[in-house]
């Protein structure tokens, strides 16, 4: 029996292809589309900083980066609604640099919280 997807499924999956989209933009350096994906008062928490509105966080993001050719591999995702959780690493051509668990929060398919940790 096939039954029809009811609005949590489709804004899970909605939430899903937009953080989906977040890594794609950072590991594409395509900034315009990493700010689309950010509500304005998108708030990120890490270890090292904490990022208040989603200008800081995109200008860091393409202007001051530590480490800007890198890539996201994704390894589990999970979502609850517009929460999800995403573990995965970050790693620069062979090399990984670290392991990360993030955090999302969304409001109208767009991100407006995200906690990060990392290893």
């Amino acid at each position: 029996m096939d039954s029809e997807p009811n609005a949590a499924d489709e804004s899970e999956s909605d939430g899903l292809a937009a953080v989906r989209r977040y890594y794609d933009a950072l590991d594409e350096h395509d900034y315009d589309a990493l700010e689309a994906l950010l509500r304005p008062e998108f708030v990120q928490r890490r270890p090292d900083r904490t990022f208040e509105n989603r200008e800081a966080f995109v200008r860091f993001m393409a202007e001051d980066r530590p480490s800007p050719d890198t890539s996201h591999e994704l390894e589990s995702t999970v979502a609850d609604g517009d929460r999800i959780a995403v573990r995965g690493r970050v790693v620069e051509g062979e090399r990984t640099l670290f392991e990360f668990a993030d955090f999302f929060a969304l409001d109208d398919g767009k991100i407006r919280r995200l906690e990060t940790y990392s290893r």
